[in-house]
């Protein structure tokens, strides 16, 4: 497609990720035509390029896209570049349409269809998918900036490895699961502070024996019970998108046996240095922001979000704007909705929806 033109479509997905290619997948085996468009040069870079020593926090066997397994060791965690080409071959595998480097800064709608705008590209669709989790741009408290400039300061998704700190303590800022992994490898040669509200931790290790016993017991609650179908799902979902996930494969005892000292929240800073919430100052080198992402959601210029900004949808499907999907935000049906093993059911949910949309289909029920 030359620039300056305008490719029409039926159905447009933005997002190239895991639910990006799920909704690529059901799209692809109801035999409706689509093109996906992602921002990243390659397939799987949203895991590619993360820090070098993450291992998913889940095990092999509960982290397949619908119709392809990841192999690998049932139990075993898949390292990120394991995760990403696993993607790269499942985008190969069943040979989806996905057009990388494109990244649509403008979404509107024009009369009953979509304008999607990336840069000099523009993309006209009957139905837009939007395959991203609510996590896009990283998130600072606003005094981030009035720490002393000798103190390097990086955000979780900067983060490669600890060659990037400089030579003295670490604070971590964040205590769910990246902040307590990246605690643990800081902590073999520097003196870490681990700063936040304990997010709990599951009772059992996804690796041992009580985990393998447990953990799909819990999943069964997390994927079947508490999703917005139930009144218990709906009751918990705003505290599950309030706070981080429960510690999985690092435990509390875990990080104190390492030496990690956890600490209260960070809610300042006093000459240059941070103020935790007992009113300690810590003399650090070192602040790593593990404090989570906005949303990243303004590019969207369709009156679709409430008065807090979230998306208003129901299982994905924003029955307000007709043809307008989500899929990939965390508790968009269940608990687990932003992982790799459940996305795909709220994929094939929101692809049955576009598939009624279809004037075949409206005749027929007519």
């Amino acid at each position: 497609m030359s620039n300056g033109t305008r490719e029409r479509l039926s159905t447009l997905v933005i997002g190239g990720g895991q639910a990006g290619l799920a909704v690529g997948y059901h799209l692809t085996q109801a035999g409706m035509p689509f093109l996906i468009v992602d921002a990243n040069a390659r397939t799987g870079d949203a895991w590619r390029n993360r820090w070098d020593s993450l291992h998913l926090f889940t095990p092999n066997r509960f982290n397949s896209l619908p119709g392809l397994p990841m192999t690998g060791e049932d139990w075993g965690f898949p390292t990120k570049d394991e995760a990403a080409d696993y993607l790269e071959s499942y985008a190969r595998h069943f040979e989806l349409p996905i057009h990388h480097g494109v990244k649509v800064n403008r979404l509107t709608r024009d009369g009953g269809r979509f304008i999607a705008t990336a840069g000099e590209l523009e993309f006209e669709a009957e139905n837009v998918v939007v395959a991203m989790a609510n996590f896009q741009e990283p998130k600072l408290p606003v005094f981030a900036s009035e720490l002393d400039p000798r103190i390097f300061q990086i955000h979780v998704v900067d983060y490669k490895n600890p060659g990037q700190l400089r030579d003295g303590e670490a604070l971590i800022v964040g205590r769910g699961n990246s902040g307590a992994e990246i605690a643990m490898e800081l902590v073999r040669d520097r003196h870490v502070w681990l700063s936040g509200r304990s997010p709990g931790q599951m009772p059992f290790r996804p690796e041992a024996l009580s985990g393998r016993i447990l953990m799909p017991r819990a999943r069964f609650v997390m994927t079947r019970v508490l999703t917005t179908s139930t009144p218990i799902g709906r009751k918990a979902r705003p505290k599950f998108l309030a706070k981080g996930s429960p510690l999985l494969r690092v435990k509390n005892k875990d990080l104190v046996s390492a030496g990690v000292k956890q600490v209260p929240r960070t809610v300042g800073v006093v000459d240059g240095y941070p103020k935790l919430e007992d009113g300690r100052v810590l003399d650090v080198a070192n602040v790593v922001w593990c404090t989570g992402f906005d949303r990243g959601f303004s590019w969207i210029n369709i009156p679709v979000f409430d008065e807090d900004g979230a998306v208003v949808h129901n299982r994905g499907v924003a029955e307000a704007v007709p043809g307008l999907y989500f899929v990939g935000l965390k508790f968009l049906h269940s608990a687990l909705s932003d992982t790799l093993s459940v996305v795909g059911r709220d994929a094939g949910y929101v692809v049955d929806r576009i598939v009624e949309r279809r004037p075949e289909a409206q005749t027929l029920s007519s």
